[in-house]
C-alpha cells in the first residue's frame, strides 16, 4: 500500500472518531484522485454537514428554542498577524497546544486556499484603521482535518500604530436546549445523592464518597486525551497549565483521567509515547534517533532505557527482528 493511500486512510480513520465523539465540524480535505477512497471522504464531508445542519436548523422549527451563538474559535492578532492570545476552545479544536499557538502567524493553521484568501484579507486590513467584515476560513487540525468555518473579523488600534490588533471570531450556533438538558441532568444527579440524608453510622463513609464527574467535565478530558496524542513529541506542560487550557482545574484533571482511562496522565503519556515508537520502528524506516525525538524522549539512550523496560527488549533488537521479517 502506497504511503499516500495509507495517509488518506488514517484521515478517514479520525474522521470518523471525531464523528463518534458527536463532532460534526470536522472535514476531509479533498484530493485529485477518483477512487473508493475518494468517494468515502465526500460521502462522510457530507454526512458531517448534514448532521450539524439538522442540529441547527432544530432551533428555527420552535420558537421556543432560541438559537444561542457561542464563541466556538478566538484569536487575537498582533500588528503582524501573529496570534497574541487564543481561547482554549480553539486549542482544543486545533488539537495543538496552547504553547505552539502563541506567537504563530495565523496561516500557519489554514489550509493552502484558505492562505491565499487570508493573505489577501490582511492587505486590505492593513490599509485601514478599523474594519468589520466576515470571510470563510479553512483551518487544519493537527491531525489534518479540514474545520470550515465563517470568521467574523475586526481590526482596531489604539494610539499608536503598533497598537494595532485584529480580532478574529468563530461563532458556533446552538439552541438553549443543551443547558437545559445539561441542567437537568445535573438536577437528576444532585438529586439522587442527596435524596437519602446520612444516618450516624453511615455519615463517614459517605464523606468518603467519589466526587462525581459532570457530562462537561467527561468532555473535557477526552479533548485533553487527543491533545496529548497529538503532541507527543511535544514538552509536556505542567498539569495546572494542561488543566487551565482545558477549562478545569487539576485536581478534576487528574482524577477524572484515572476514572476514564484508569491511569494517570503522565503514564498516558508514557504508554503513548512508547506504543508510538514501537509501531514506527516496526513499520517505518526512520533512524531509531529520530523516532525518539518524534516521540518526545530527550536521549536516545533514555529511550532505550525506557523501552526494553517496557517491553523487554530494546528498540534495536525489535528493528534487527522486523528487517529479518521482511526478508
Amino acid at each position: 500500500m502506497s504511503t499516500n493511500k495509507k495517509h488518506r486512510i488514517q484521515r478517514i480513520n479520525q474522521m470518523l472518531l471525531e464523528m463518534a465523539s458527536g463532532n460534526f465540524f470536522y472535514r476531509l480535505e479533498r484530493s485529485s484522485k477518483n477512487d473508493n477512497l475518494e468517494a468515502i471522504s465526500i460521502s462522510l464531508n457530507m454526512l458531517a454537514e448534514e448532521i450539524q445542519e439538522t442540529l441547527l436548523h432544530q432551533g428555527y422549527v420552535n420558537s421556543n428554542r432560541p438559537i444561542m451563538e457561542i464563541i466556538q474559535m478566538s484569536f487575537v492578532l498582533d500588528v503582524e498577524g501573529c496570534i497574541e492570545i487564543v481561547n482554549q476552545q480553539a486549542c482544543n479544536i486545533l488539537t495543538v497546544l496552547h504553547a505552539d499557538i502563541i506567537g504563530k502567524p495565523i496561516d500557519a493553521f489554514l489550509e493552502d486556499h484558505s492562505k491565499k484568501a487570508w493573505i489577501k484579507t490582511w492587505n486590505l486590513l492593513k490599509q485601514k484603521d478599523f474594519q468589520d467584515l466576515s470571510l470563510e476560513l479553512k483551518f487544519i487540525s493537527k491531525s489534518g482535518l479540514v474545520i470550515p468555518k465563517i470568521c467574523y473579523i475586526t481590526t482596531f488600534k489604539g494610539e499608536d500604530a503598533n497598537s494595532r490588533k485584529t480580532l478574529i471570531s468563530v461563532i458556533h450556533h446552538t439552541t438553549s436546549q443543551d443547558d437545559l438538558e445539561h441542567d437537568l441532568k445535573q438536577r437528576v444527579i444532585q438529586f439522587s445523592s442527596t435524596e437519602k440524608q446520612p444516618s450516624d453510622d453511615t455519615q463517614s463513609n459517605n464523606q468518603k464518597q467519589k466526587i462525581r464527574l459532570t457530562f462537561e467535565d467527561i468532555h473535557k478530558i477526552r479533548e485533553g486525551q487527543k491533545i496529548i496524542i497529538n503532541n507527543l513529541e511535544k514538552d509536556f506542560p505542567s498539569l495546572k497549565d494542561f488543566a487551565l487550557q482545558l477549562g478545569t482545574n487539576e485536581f478534576k484533571l487528574k482524577y477524572g483521567f484515572k476514572e476514564l482511562y484508569g491511569t494517570t496522565v503522565h503514564r498516558f503519556l508514557m504508554e503513548e509515547r512508547l506504543r508510538k515508537s514501537k509501531m514506527m520502528i516496526q513499520f517505518t524506516q526512520q533512524s531509531l534517533k529520530s523516532i525518539a525525538q518524534m516521540t518526545g524522549f530527550k536521549s536516545i539512550a533514555h529511550f532505550s532505557r525506557t523501552f526494553k523496560k517496557r517491553f523487554g527488549y530494546t528498540p534495536s533488537d525489535l528493528r534487527k527482528k522486523s528487517f529479518e521479517e521482511d526478508k
